[in-house]
């Protein structure tokens, strides 16, 4: 799927630094730098931006179905973290499970290189 950065980004995802990388038939990539703005009170990434890579990469999954005349809001998201991110990059894969006429059910994984960080699945609706 064809997308612009100002298509497939918001005002909160740049302000993380957020970038969609890949999008197209249920499935969509994007990455996050570790920056200093994400470091939680002990050095390493902030749950909470793992997270928001985590909804912003599946909700783009669902946009790669239903196209960016349509929006998807979160329903319900689910997130279990494996590991500590200190430096370097993340890259979020998120891939739509069933495409239903009202909600989509995705599943994701965080990886830093080969390494697995978080892994989630959330509901989302279609408006």
């Amino acid at each position: 799927m064809e997308f612009t950065d100002a298509q497939a980004s918001s005002q909160f995802s740049r302000m993380l630094g957020i970038e969609a990388v890949s999008l197209g038939d249920g499935v969509a990539e994007a990455r996050l730098p570790m920056g200093e703005h994400l470091r939680n009170r002990g050095g390493v990434m902030h749950g909470g931006a793992i997270f928001s890579l985590l909804d912003i990469a599946m909700g783009l999954a669902c946009t790669s179905l239903h196209g960016f005349d349509r929006k998807s809001v979160t329903l319900e998201c689910k997130i279990n973290y494996l590991r500590a991110v200190a430096e370097g990059e993340i890259l979020c894969r998120a891939k739509v499970l069933h495409a239903g006429r009202r909600t989509l059910v995705v599943e994701a994984e965080v990886l830093q290189g080969d390494a697995l960080v978080a892994k989630g699945q959330g509901t989302f609706a279609q408006l």
